[in-house]
């Protein structure tokens, strides 16, 4: 059981790294009028809303700290905008149905739209910069648009892996019983 549970964290934190990767190294390519899609907060909200609050929580902080190492700027800061992302998320598994990709789309695109408030909020509206509907129209919505596309895609990755890890939990639970 204990090996079930060591797999679990190691395929966790290589699905971390690898959207990490995606973001900071692949996806700058495909950078659209400056806008590039929240890899990260796919993954954070995808796992959040799979395995419940406390995964969701665990998952957000370690992606956040991942990008407040990019970033350089406060360390933390990311950290606990994405711990939220999951905490919030996670809340919704009672609802969640492994077949539907509206609910998932849906949350993912709350969650950035969320997302790009608080940075705004956080980074912007307490320096006195009161240009919230340009921000708005020129990077949050984009950015929303454009991560719920890369979600189409990405989604089914994450659930397929995170259905294995259940498979294989469900086989090691049955030799127990």
């Amino acid at each position: 059981m204990k090996s079930i549970r060591i797999r679990r964290i190691i395929v966790t934190a290589a699905v971390i790294l690898a959207a990490y990767l995606l973001q900071t190294a692949i996806f700058p390519a495909f950078e659209i009028a400056g806008i590039k899609p929240n890899l990260m907060l796919i993954v954070t909200a995808a796992f959040g809303f799979m395995r419940g609050p406390r995964e969701g929580m665990l998952i957000g902080f370690a992606s956040g700290l991942a990008v407040d190492i990019q970033s350089g700027d406060m360390i933390g800061f990311y950290a606990l905008i994405y711990l939220t992302a999951g905490y919030v998320n996670g809340i919704f598994e009672q609802i969640y149905f492994d077949e539907d990709i509206k609910l998932p789309l849906l949350l993912i695109g709350g969650t950035d739209l969320l997302y790009g408030c608080a940075v705004y909020f956080f980074t912007f509206l307490l320096r006195s910069d009161f240009r919230f509907l340009y921000y708005l129209n020129r990077i949050i919505i984009p950015e929303t648009i454009y991560t719920i596309v890369i979600t189409l895609i990405v989604y089914p990755l994450l659930l397929y892996v995170n259905r294995r890890l259940e498979e294989e939990e469900k086989r090691s639970a049955g030799r127990f019983v």
